[in-house]
C-alpha cells in the first residue's frame, strides 16, 4: 500500500510539472537575450544589432544585450557562443566575414555549419568599387581596359577579408591583374585611395558613401547582382561582367541544441519586424536590404555560400594557416 502511494505521489508531481515547463517555453524570453556580434563597437554588424535589439524590446519587453567580441574575423564570438548553454538566451550574428574566415583559418574551435543553428538571415548589403577621380576610368569597362595597359593596385580591409575577394572575382572573371594591397580596415583602405597610395578599393556601401557624396571617390559598379538603392545610379558589375556577384550579408544563429520552439519563436519575430517599414528604413539607411528569412531559409543560403565562398578562397590561394 506504501509503495501504491508512492507511485501516485510520483504520477501527480511529473504531471504538475508538465505543464509548468511548457508555461516557461511559452513565456520566452522571461531575462535578458546576449548578441554577441564578432566586430568592434560602431561597426555595421554592431550599429544593426542596436537597431534591430530596441525594436525586439518594443516586441518582447525584454533587453537583447549586444556584446561586441573582436577578434580574427569573428571566429572568437563564435567560439564563445559554441560553447554558451543552448537554451535560447545567446545569440551570434553570423556575417559573411566570419564565413570567409572559416574557410582561411584551419585551427578553429568550432564547427560553423554543426555548431549553430539557424534563426534568420536578417538582410544582405553590397560593396562599392571606388577610384580615386584621377583614374582614368569611368567605368568597369574602362577599368578593365586600363588594368591590361596598366599596372593597378587596390585596398581592401586585410588578406582574405570580403574586399579582397571582390576585387579577386573581378580578376579572375576578366583575366586581368591587379595588385592587392591589404589594409587593417576599409577606413584606412579608403583614405589611401583618396590619397592615391592605392588606384581602387572596395568597401561596403555606406562606409564609402561619405566619400562618394562630395567626390573625393568616383563610384564604378556595385559588387550585387543588381543595383543599390543607395546608389541607384551606378550600375552593378555584373552589368560590364557577366557572373560576378559578391555581397555581405547579417544573420542570427543560436548554438546548436537551443529548442526547436524557442528558435521557432525568435524566427518568427524577427520576420515580423522585417515587415516594418520604418524597420526597413533604419537599414536602409546603413545600405542593407532586409531580408527576414526563415530558419529553413537561412540554412539553405548558409549552405550556398558555404559552397561559393570556399570556392572562391581556395581559388585565391590564400592560405592562414
Amino acid at each position: 500500500m506504501a509503495m501504491d502511494k508512492l507511485f501516485a505521489a510520483i504520477v501527480a508531481a511529473v504531471g504538475l510539472a508538465a505543464p509548468v515547463t511548457h508555461a516557461a517555453q511559452s513565456a520566452y524570453p522571461d531575462r535578458p537575450i546576449r548578441l554577441v556580434i564578432g566586430s568592434a563597437p560602431g561597426s555595421g554588424p554592431d550599429i544593426i544589432s542596436r537597431v534591430m535589439a530596441e525594436r525586439l524590446y518594443r516586441a518582447w519587453g525584454q533587453r537583447i544585450v549586444v556584446d561586441p567580441r573582436p577578434g580574427v574575423a569573428g571566429a572568437i564570438s563564435a567560439e564563445l557562443v559554441a560553447r554558451a548553454a543552448p537554451d535560447g538566451y545567446t545569440w551570434m550574428m553570423l556575417t559573411s566575414q566570419l564565413l570567409v574566415a572559416t574557410s582561411l583559418y584551419h585551427d578553429l574551435k568550432f564547427n560553423l555549419a554543426k555548431d549553430f543553428s539557424s534563426i534568420s538571415l536578417i538582410g544582405t548589403t553590397p560593396f562599392v568599387l571606388v577610384v580615386n577621380p584621377q583614374v582614368p576610368a569611368k567605368s568597369v569597362s574602362e577599368l578593365i581596359e586600363l588594368a591590361k595597359k596598366t599596372p593597378l593596385r587596390y585596398g581592401s580591409a586585410g588578406t582574405g577579408a570580403s574586399e579582397h575577394l571582390c576585387g579577386f572575382l573581378l580578376t579572375r572573371l576578366t583575366g586581368t591583374e591587379m595588385l592587392h594591397v591589404p589594409y587593417k580596415g576599409v577606413p584606412q583602405a579608403l583614405a589611401d585611395t583618396v590619397a592615391k597610395e592605392v588606384h581602387l578599393t572596395y568597401a561596403v556601401v555606406a562606409a564609402a558613401l561619405p566619400m562618394i557624396q562630395p567626390g573625393r571617390l568616383r563610384p564604378l559598379g556595385v559588387t550585387s547582382a543588381k543595383r543599390s538603392a543607395m546608389l541607384p545610379d551606378v550600375p552593378s558589375i555584373s552589368e560590364t561582367v557577366p557572373g560576378y556577384d559578391m555581397f555581405g550579408w547579417y544573420s542570427l544563429v543560436a548554438p546548436t541544441g537551443t529548442p526547436q520552439d524557442v528558435l521557432a519563436k525568435a524566427s518568427a519575430e524577427v520576420m515580423k519586424l522585417a515587415k516594418e517599414p520604418e524597420f526597413a528604413e533604419q537599414l536602409k539607411g546603413l545600405g542593407i536590404e532586409l531580408v527576414g528569412s526563415s530558419r529553413s531559409e537561412l540554412d539553405a543560403f548558409r549552405r550556398d555560400q558555404t559552397k561559393r565562398i570556399s570556392e572562391l578562397v581556395k581559388a585565391s590561394g590564400v592560405d592562414l594557416k
